[in-house]
């Protein structure tokens, strides 16, 4: 090793046989005493012997060693073996560490120490676990599981015990707090004085004890236990529907346990578990991946909102836990493959576990009828206690002293209960919960589930929707929305019209089926192809569901060409190759069909099939111009190019001979001539148009938050009609240009931002941000949805959030008014105010009865305040300060507030809207009942 005379750097990598490591068999993997962090300057005593001895073998006198990231700082590689030391029975570990020295001669001797690291924030747990980063033997060490037997029932009972069962832990509701409500809200809480004072008015103030004052106190106990009734039992059954449509985490799993594979409840899983995954279904737990099918593939839209499938991998492809493609995450589907695994987070640990606690730390706003009721209830106690003290002061201050025979104490109390009871409409709160409730079931009958009855009324006054994309606007489902060749565009419609199929068109259609690896249930075969179920992944299924739509002979009679070899898609080479006989060839050649990605498979290409001249046609720039002109086209539609192509090749290796695959992946992938390009699309739901329009109608803006790209999330935007103009959108850019008036200025019509660029944004900008009438968020994640809907809010408006997935949850609970599609996960169904069991366009429905409600309610109040309250507390007033004789007691005001006016409010209450509801614009958000 040469060193420079003033100064040089060496890397010297030294290994270090350090015992550590000291673990038992259910020892928490979080919690690794023996794990060596230098840059924290911590070690174990042993290992920190070892290190001191190192550093006085391989530090040359005279140099010192100092910290720097990346060049200087020590650290473990976490390469380790284990073996048993004596008769002991105590796993010893040999950790490699690399150490890399930084030399400065003639320099003082100083250590120089790291600052602690701070702590990570919640959002950032993910990013600092390394589970995807370990080799498979270290990481089955950590767990302390051998993959080929599993844990034993021990094993897994002791870490059940620990960690807890293996699912996400529902928010349970605070019964004693329900019913403390029930009981005591409202203008219970007053009745309930009024109880007490009757109860004291029958004994011992009345001698003898008077049997009225205690018929009294117990029908206002009656009037107390009717409000609280109507108000339990509607919880009661919606809580009984809901909890028929919680159906997220898979029931069992097939695990590894004491050397046999078993199939176990989910629930039961813990860490260090190894698990079977196999396509169709979902996973049970976050999984690191050990062994893979090569062909795995996930859909985690439920968790990211991207459409787009993923490749599994068995190593890391991202230093991030959450982007890695070797971790299976919890509720996602297995679209294709199988694979193996070891469980690494259960529960509330896991990723949908995060999501779910995230979740229940919102606070759970008071809708806007029970602010109004509350602010109702406050004017009403207040003018009632007035009352009662102005008659309580009369009669201390004159009655009682120059009329004493006039009215005993009993009596006085009578007329303040009297008051009370005339004053405070005790129908109303029934009312208003028949009126809700009423309407509620409209709800229902129309696939509409409120969870609460205060919810209803809030959606009368929403005055901006925040949805997600997929499977909420769209289908979630890919389906072909063109086909075309290098020169030549089909239309799909009439192709399913069964006109005449050219041969290259035939070509194509054959080679779609024969690279692809989707196959039509055979229990759904009598359905139309767009309804069947198919096995395989979504871009596969939509091929093979226009194959079959299209009906090609050419398509079908596929058994002379036999396949004979096939490489899987994967993320890296991003392309599909199966080879199949030729049964026209006269030598020993082979079919091989190529399906992937244009960027990559173009540049393989050397010919292309014409549909023009019905013959291959060299690919030359001409050619090269044209398909990207076609491709560009599609992309802006916001459909996912694929490319398929063939070649016919002779190998020189035998199909299955262990040169053979290295061949086809070196020549076989060459000197392609392309056949047919396909456009695919995850389209919206056929009513989304219509629900979009009707919206805006009815003064609601219509924001699209989606975790998908921003040019996939702008085309549909365009299609279904929140971007209803022709002009580009606004970006971030154009934002941050308004504040320099020399730019020109905004449209302030339609926006586009990513994620990524929220953070950034001043509360002035926020402030524009919000005066859009039509805005895309794009590639946004579950805190950014949260922050979205905060910042609506904090500008005044009434915020509605539609989605089905675990990411939308947050946002779903933070808004004013929650909307949950039936089929989706139960964390958003769990967080939303509202859950549409059918079709998304009941949203529409959902905003007509909410503003129906409050229509209703309107009336509902305006007749039994004067009809029952006003005109009974006459008699009251007249009584105490006249004389007059009081035609009525407290038992029949009583009786006639609560059931005689509230008998004749039934007709109001269910009457129908007068007008179209939806013409009107939403209520203002200020406003008192």
């Amino acid at each position: 090793m040469e060193h420079n005379p003033t100064h040089s750097k060496a890397d010297i990598d030294v290994d270090v046989e350090a015992e550590g490591d000291w673990t038992r068999e259910d020892s928490d993997p979080t919690e690794r005493t023996a794990r060596i962090k230098f840059e924290d300057s911590s070690a174990t005593d042993i290992e920190g012997n070892a290190i001191d001895n190192m550093r006085s073998i391989y530090q040359p006198a005279g140099f010192n060693r100092v910290q720097s990231t990346g060049r200087d700082t020590i650290r473990s590689t976490r390469s380790t073996q284990t073996v048993a030391a004596g008769n002991a029975g105590i796993p010893i570990e040999f950790r490699t560490l690399s150490i890399q020295i930084s030399e400065t001669q003639n320099a003082p001797k100083e250590v120089v120490a790291e600052p602690p690291k701070e702590k990570l924030p919640n959002q950032d747990y993910f990013e600092s676990l390394d589970f995807h980063t370990l080799t498979p033997d270290r990481l089955c060490q950590e767990f302390n599981v051998d993959p080929s037997t599993g844990l034993s029932s021990s094993s897994a009972a002791t870490r059940l015990a620990r960690d807890g069962k293996n699912m996400i832990a529902h928010h349970r509701e605070n019964y004693l707090k329900k019913i403390f409500f029930y009981v005591f809200g409202g203008f219970c809480s007053i009745l309930w004085v009024g109880v007490v004072i009757f109860f004291i008015c029958w004994k011992p103030l009345s001698n003898p004890p008077s049997s009225t004052n205690l018929a009294m106190a117990v029908l206002v106990m009656i009037v107390i236990a009717l409000q609280a009734g109507f108000s339990a039992f509607q919880d009661w059954s919606t809580k009984r529907v809901m909890n028929s449509i919680l159906n997220l985490l898979p029931s069992e799993a097939l695990v590894m346990r004491d050397e046999k594979l078993i199939r176990l409840p989910a629930t039961d899983l813990v860490t260090g578990d190894i698990v079977q995954i196999n396509v169709g279904n979902k996973v049970p737990a976050d999984m690191r991946l050990l062994k893979t099918s090569g062909d795995i593939r996930f859909d985690r839209a439920i968790l990211t909102g991207e459409s787009d499938e993923i490749d599994g991998a068995t190593e890391a492809t991202e230093a991030n836990f959450l982007e890695t493609r070797n971790i299976a995450l919890m509720g996602t589907c297995v679209t294709n493959g199988n694979a193996m695994g070891v469980v690494v987070l259960t529960g509330a640990q896991s990723v949908m576990g995060r999501i779910a606690n995230m979740t229940a730390g919102v606070k759970q706003k008071s809708t806007l009828i029970q602010k109004e009721i509350s602010r109702f209830v406050i004017i009403i106690v207040i003018m009632t206690i007035t009352l009662a003290l102005l008659i309580f002061f009369t009669w201390l201050g004159w009655l009682h002293k120059d009329h004493r025979s006039y009215m005993s104490v009993v009596a006085m109390l009578n007329n303040v209960m009297g008051c009370v009871v005339a004053f405070i409409p005790e129908g109303v709160p029934v009312g208003v919960a028949l009126t809700l409730m009423m309407v509620a079931r409209r709800m229902k009958q129309t696939s509409i589930l409120p969870k609460g009855l205060a919810t209803v009324e809030t959606l009368g006054c929403v005055n901006v929707i925040c949805s997600d994309k997929t499977g909420t606007l769209t289908q979630n489902r890919m389906f072909v929305k063109s086909l075309g060749m290098v020169d030549w565009e089909f239309s799909i419609d009439d192709l399913a019209t069964g006109v005449e199929v050219s041969n290259g068109l035939a070509n194509v259609l054959r080679a779609s089926v024969l690279c692809n690896d989707a196959t039509f249930d055979p229990e759904t075969m009598g359905l139309p192809s767009y309804e069947r179920s198919v096995n395989g992944n979504a871009t596969d299924a939509a091929v093979l569901r226009l194959v079959d739509n299209v009906g090609a002979a050419t398509a079908r009679n596929l058994e002379p060409y036999e396949r004979i070899h096939q490489i899987p898609f994967n993320s890296k080479n991003k392309w599909m190759l199966t080879m199949h006989r030729d049964p026209v060839a006269t030598n020993q050649g082979f079919l091989i069909y190529v399906k992937g990605a244009p960027d990559v498979l173009l540049d393989r290409c050397s010919t292309y099939w014409s549909a023009v001249h019905n013959a291959v046609r060299p690919l030359d720039s001409d050619a090269r111009e044209k398909f990207s002109g076609f491709q560009a086209k599609l992309s802006r539609r916001a459909e996912r190019v694929i490319v398929i192509c063939q070649r016919r090749y002779t190998p020189t290796h035998e199909p299955g001979s262990n040169g053979f695959n290295d061949e086809i992946m070196a020549y076989g992938v060459q000197d392609l001539t392309v056949l047919g390009i396909f456009g695919i699309i995850d389209p919206p739901r056929p009513e989304t148009a219509a629900t979009v329009a009707s919206c805006r109608r009815a003064g609601i803006r219509f924001f699209m938050v989606t975790g998908d790209f921003g040019l996939t999330a702008a085309a549909i935007a365009r299609d279904i009609g929140i971007f209803d103009g022709t002009a580009e959108p606004d970006t971030i850019d154009d934002l941050r240009a308004f504040q320099d008036e020399s730019k020109a200025p905004l449209s302030r019509h339609s926006l586009i931002l990513e994620g990524g660029s929220l953070s950034s944004l001043t509360q002035d900008e926020w402030s524009t941000v919000c005066g859009y009438d039509e805005i895309v968020f794009a590639r946004t994640s579950p805190e950014q949805k949260l922050r979205i809907v905060s910042e609506l809010q904090a500008k005044g408006n009434y915020v509605a959030v539609t989605g089905d997935g675990v990411n939308d949850a947050p946002a779903l609970r933070a808004a004013d008014v929650g909307v949950a599609i039936g089929s989706g996960s139960d964390v958003a169904i769990e967080a939303a105010d509202l859950v549409l069991l059918d079709r998304f366009d009941s949203i529409v429905e959902a905003i007509r009865l909410g503003r129906l409600v409050f229509q209703n309610l309107q009336k509902v109040i305006a007749y039994l305040l004067p009809a029952g309250s006003w005109s009974e507390i006459w008699p009251v007033l007249m009584n105490v300060f006249f004389g007059v004789p009081s035609p009525l007691s407290s038992f029949l005001m009583i009786v006639i507030c609560v059931f005689t006016d509230l008998f004749l409010s039934l007709s109001l209450i269910m009457e129908k809207e007068e007008f179209d509801l939806l013409s009107i614009p939403p209520a203002a958000r200020k406003r008192t009942t």
